[in-house]
């Protein structure tokens, strides 16, 4: 699972480490309205004018930890897949790499879907996103070549896939499922994604 770095010290030449750690402290324990530029100032014991050379505004703040969640989500998906797997086990692999930072990083994850981003941010903010969905688009192609998926659009596929484990997430971070069941019960999830709902011919 991913967990948020540790804390560490300012010091000269690091402020913009030092200040998106300390709002991603305070993401954590008191939510995104919390978030000011002069009191992450003053918790760091720097000036306040002085966030504003690495961001002009709460909302940059806001965008670049969105944009270091996805990466770490990212590098969690990236070390989870295992494309010599089979279909149900890889999927299951990383579903379960996304549902540990889903769990750890509840704030952050609600953080990086939000539909606030600035539009000066969108680049970015997109292609980190279009990363996170091209290790499950990759997995879809992959299972296609092979005969193991339905032949379609593999973005469209990838989206129910998502959509699907997304969902899961969600219900665990609200506290509406376990996450220990949810973890414990992923690959039955997984199998029922793949193959339907339908009652099988015997």
């Amino acid at each position: 699972m991913v967990r948020m770095p540790a804390s560490r010290p300012y010091h000269h030449g690091d402020l913009r480490a030092a200040l998106l750690d300390s709002a991603e402290r305070t993401l954590r324990e008191k939510g995104a309205a919390a978030l000011s530029l002069r009191e992450l100032a003053r918790d760091i014991g720097v000036s306040h004018a002085a966030p504003g050379r690495h961001f002009k505004d709460k909302q940059a703040l806001l965008d670049a930890l969105a944009l270091t969640g996805y990466e770490r989500m990212n590098q969690a998906l990236h070390a989870a897949d295992s494309p010599g797997l089979a279909l149900e086990p890889r999927i299951a692999a990383l579903g379960r790499a996304y549902l540990g930072f889903a769990i750890d990083n509840p704030e952050l994850l609600e953080l990086m879907y939000s539909r606030k981003h600035h539009p000066d941010s969108s680049t970015q903010l997109t292609s980190a996103v279009e990363r996170s969905l091209d290790t499950f688009t990759l997995l879809v192609t992959d299972a296609q070549a092979r005969g193991e998926m339905v032949q379609g659009d593999p973005e469209r596929i990838t989206h129910v896939a998502a959509a699907s484990l997304h969902g899961l997430a969600a219900l665990i971070t609200s506290c509406a499922l376990d996450a220990e069941s949810a973890l414990a019960g992923l690959d039955d999830h997984v199998h029922l994604l793949l193959h339907g709902l339908r009652p099988r011919l015997p």
